[in-house]
């Protein structure tokens, strides 16, 4: 289920809010100021959703970097202003936006970083929050990373479970190309060289190379640039900071992994009104 930037927060804020912020109750609303800054390094996102509150609450807030940009601790991100019923109330929303973004960007930039030398790409995964896929994979790109499919309706992937239940895979794949999308791909998960070529000649537009050991990763890749240069590589399965780079290096296109999103460590980030 998508929902708009600006459904989103108001459906993260009635989760807070219940039937009403009690200190609103017991207070008249006046005009504050107030920022978040940054109590450890990290890379910052939520600005897009920062931008949607101040369509929705009253509240306005200037930005002291982009989403994408690299903070250090002890640096304000955020400024804002807005009166108490609204700034008070969304406190522990927004900075948990913010939070739950900047964290998951923080550590697929390190990701990124790790084999950017190479030309490889940083895929995510399906491996999200329920109803939080949208966010999560937006916070994938403010670290660098590129999105792989967002559901079922975008790209066709035969995984092992699907793969269990298909006879004939040529045959398949024909009727597959004239009952999806002209613009859709297909990709197939694959866990052996042998799985690999079955995959390339029945017509893949992508392989993913699952659980490979990285001397099987550069056969196919030598396989593929020998034979079916048009087809694309991806790499995925214990894919860690530690053997990221080494992946990489066997050629394959891109890498995925949902460690980036499920290992995410929240930050330290704090909001302090002045």
């Amino acid at each position: 289920m998508y929902l708009s930037q600006e459904e989103f927060l108001k459906n993260a804020l009635k989760e807070d809010l219940g039937r009403g912020d009690l200190f609103v109750r017991v207070t008249k609303p006046k005009e504050v100021n107030g920022y978040i800054i940054a109590k450890s390094d990290g890379i910052f996102a939520g600005q897009e959703y920062l931008e949607a509150a101040q369509r929705v609450f009253e509240i306005k807030f200037k930005f002291n970097l982009n989403d994408g940009d690299s903070f250090e601790a002890g640096q304000k991100l955020v400024e804002f202003s807005g009166n108490t019923k609204d700034v008070l109330s969304l406190e522990r929303t927004l900075l948990n936006i913010v939070l739950h973004a900047s964290s998951i960007a923080t550590l697929t930039n390190k990701f990124v970083q790790k084999i950017a030398p190479y030309g490889v790409k940083l895929l995510d995964t399906r491996k999200t929050r329920p109803l939080l896929r949208e966010f999560e994979k937006y916070a994938v790109r403010c670290g660098g990373g590129i999105n792989h499919r967002m559901g079922l309706d975008d790209c066709l992937m035969l995984k092992d479970t699907h793969l269990k239940t298909i006879d004939n895979l040529k045959e398949f794949m024909s009727q597959v190309r004239v009952k999806i999308p002209f613009t859709s791909k297909v990709e197939i998960e694959c866990e052996s060289l042998e799985d690999v070529k079955r995959a390339f000649e029945a017509g893949a537009d992508i392989v993913m190379c699952d659980n490979m050991k990285t001397k099987e990763i550069k056969e196919v890749v030598e396989y593929r640039d020998k034979n079916y240069p048009h087809i694309l590589l991806e790499a995925s399965g214990n894919v860690t900071l530690d053997t990221i780079e080494e992946i990489a290096k066997t050629g394959v296109d891109a890498i995925s992994s949902g460690s980036t999103i499920h290992q995410a460590n929240w930050i330290d980030l704090s909001m302090k009104i002045e």
